[in-house]
């Protein structure tokens, strides 16, 4: 790994310093990984962003803290937070950590500054994943990895896919929800009350879309949360429903419990890992029922706090390892042309 030799200026873009939930963020453990190393950090919120002579820009609070925190809570209760207006292309990088749903404005601003800036994750890859069609973009013709899944706003097109389904129930939620928001269960012989359910979803004019999704055996024990890093697993957990509910999300009532990737879900990976980074998604959560791929989190994918107590690991400090090693191997790259630039001057002056 290429060494950094030099503090990182490092921006999160996330929600309010205020709504952290500090036992459990994983926003703050990156932050605070980050701070530990000397780096300069700074956050902002998507609210924060402006123009200024044609530059983007951030009113962003630079985080200082003056005492010698023991861990990220005390770290939270500590740190000082100081405005200031600064440049989005000055950073070495940014952290996409905003929660859903996507605001296209924020991307737009982003996209002035991605040649100068490593943004995790990529502009790009974020308009093409923040939302739950991504899934369906990954080649699986025979159904190995993602679920039988239909979008749609078409009342009597849902109506037939129900009827006519192999199984005798679906799951239906909505195409713009998050964390296990709107996730039910529509029972094939219960057509009358999935005409109900589809007035709500559909709104009265058919404006939202809607998922019916094929229902993975399991899906009541749980789900499994897998954190990818430039394309590789490198931690994972399950997600145990609370009794009588078939959403497994912990912000919903569900608990943690310690999991191994099966066989199944290390193919999953294996598969889906190298588009990913094509796709510029450095960072991202896959939500797994039975070794099938729910749904892509690469907004602001959590886990790393549960995740690191039933595992005794550290995630946070592999993620800002890769970050540096890119960072590092960047100034690597525009030294070594600098270098070149210079001896082709050289050359030409001697002539």
């Amino acid at each position: 790994m290429t060494s950094l030799s030099r503090p990182m200026k490092i921006c999160f873009l996330m929600y309010p310093w205020e709504k952290i939930t500090p036992e459990t963020d994983t926003t703050l453990r990156l932050i605070y990984e980050a701070w530990l190393r000397g780096h300069i950090v700074t956050l902002a919120t998507e609210t924060s962003l402006t123009l200024r002579d044609t530059e983007a820009y951030a009113f962003c609070f630079v985080i200082q803290c003056s005492g010698s925190p023991k861990n990220a809570e005390q770290f939270y209760k500590q740190a000082q937070l100081k405005k200031k207006m600064l440049p989005l292309a000055g950073f070495d990088a940014i952290f996409m950590r905003a929660n859903p749903p996507l605001d296209a404005t924020v991307l737009n601003f982003l996209d002035s500054v991605k040649q100068d800036v490593f943004i995790c994750n990529d502009v790009n890859g974020l308009r093409l994943a923040s939302n739950k069609i991504y899934s369906a973009s990954l080649y699986d013709p025979v159904h190995n990895f993602v679920p039988i899944t239909h979008v749609s706003k078409n009342r009597e097109y849902l109506e037939r896919i129900l009827a006519e389904s192999e199984g005798d129930k679906m799951i239906l939620k909505p195409l713009g929800g998050y964390g296990g928001k709107g996730v039910i269960i529509v029972e094939k012989s219960s057509l009358a009350s999935f005409r109900s359910l589809l007035d709500f979803y559909l709104g009265a004019n058919n404006e939202q879309y809607v998922i019916l999704q094929e229902f993975v055996p399991g899906a009541e024990l749980g789900d499994v949360r897998i954190l990818m890093l430039n394309g590789e697993p490198i931690g994972a957990m399950r997600r145990v429903p609370a009794e009588g509910d078939l959403r497994s999300n912990i912000h919903q009532g569900g608990k943690a419990v310690k999991h191994s990737l099966t066989k199944e879900e290390k193919a999953l990976c294996k598969h889906i890992g190298p588009k990913l980074v094509r796709d510029g998604l450095f960072f991202v959560g896959l939500d797994v029922i039975g070794g099938k791929l729910i749904e892509v989190n690469v907004l602001s994918p959590g886990g790393i706090v549960r995740i690191n107590k039933l595992n005794r690991t550290k995630l946070q400090a592999k993620v800002i390892d890769f970050v540096e090693s890119v960072i590092a191997t960047k100034e690597v790259l525009m030294a070594r042309r600098s270098q070149y630039q210079r001896l082709i001057e050289d050359a030409v002056s001697e002539s």
